[in-house]
């Protein structure tokens, strides 16, 4: 039973293992950070994967109307995801902080959420707000069809195929950029182009891809700025979709997926919509905000001004 009281705290979902184990590691010191910026705090460490869903749910149903994650982007896709698969209250309703210990952090670097703990404990005092779009992923495993809400970015093709390996290795505990850059470059060796069909807004489309990004936000796989342009709050998906390139194309062009110019290459398209569904000749991996999840055919959509989002001093206008 839902609970009547709304609670004054933060309640504060940890990954123990986000960052390589610094979530267990530095959660004493974020705390006391937490009491001395008289920030009144309720934790709760995850155990295992998905956890934070379940969660964020429950303590929404308990009162808690502020949810702080403390740990990566997957940490904060879960949060995430718990909100909006409750119906106690709406999104709208919910504030959510993020203490960064992850080792991405992409979503984030949006906001001018700081990587030092005693800064972002600061950010979390000034209790700044933003109402943030969501984006939902509807994908299938084998026959069954799912969902999944993102805050960030979601991908299909070969950057799901690059964050399917890398959470893989994060799984037996090695995660960290160069590992996520190793994982790019090999992936490119095995990566086969595929045909897809692309409706945007009810416009068809065909094509040979590479990729396709669909962001809220405009940084991915540790700063990557494959949505450039992305706003967090205007209603709409920023689609970056790159065409058939070769190997020795891509690897030359490697720079421009990280200086924000990559809808100048002619073989890069970019659009801004509502909705966009993809149905493909061969499987394609999705995934949302770096967790890997099943296969095409996919649809994109969005929750306008779906949840408020705790921001620092860098907010893009």
């Amino acid at each position: 039973m839902a609970s009547d009281k709304v609670r004054p705290e933060w309640f504060t979902i940890v990954n123990p293992n986000a960052g390589n184990g610094k979530g267990k590691k530095d959660w004493n010191r974020i705390a006391g950070l937490f009491e001395n910026k008289g920030i009144p705090v309720v934790p709760k460490f995850t155990e295992k994967k998905l956890q934070a869903i379940e969660f964020a749910r429950d303590a929404i149903g308990d009162g808690f109307r502020k949810i702080i994650a403390v740990g990566g982007d997957g940490t904060l896709n879960e949060v995430i995801n718990g909100i909006f698969s409750q119906e106690y209250c709406p999104g709208k309703d919910i504030s959510v902080g993020m203490i960064p210990v992850g080792t991405g952090n992409d979503w984030g670097r949006m906001f001018g959420i700081p990587l030092v703990y005693e800064a972002a404990v600061d950010v979390i005092k000034q209790n700044k707000l933003l109402l943030h779009d969501i984006g939902v992923l509807t994908y299938h495993n084998g026959s069954e069809q799912n969902k999944r809400y993102f805050i960030n970015i979601a991908g299909l093709g070969f950057e799901a195929l690059v964050v399917r390996k890398t959470n893989r290795q994060k799984d037996r505990g090695r995660s960290n950029q160069t590992i996520y850059f190793f994982n790019l470059l090999t992936s490119l060796i095995a990566y086969k182009k595929t045909n897809v069909a692309l409706e945007i807004d009810g416009r068809q489309y065909s094509a040979k891809i590479f990729s396709i990004n669909v962001g809220n936000g405009r940084y991915c796989g540790g700063g990557m700025r494959q949505t450039p342009e992305a706003l967090p709050d205007d209603g709409l998906l920023d689609i970056t979709v790159i065409r058939e390139m070769g190997r020795i194309e891509i690897i030359k062009n490697l720079k421009i997926l990280y200086d924000g110019t990559i809808l100048s290459h002619p073989k890069v398209d970019g659009y801004r919509s509502k909705n966009l569904k993809v149905t493909s000749e061969a499987i394609l991996y999705a995934e949302a905000d770096g967790e890997s999840l099943g296969h095409t055919p996919v649809e994109f959509s969005i929750i306008p001004a779906a949840v408020n989002v705790v921001y620092g001093m860098k907010i893009i206008p």
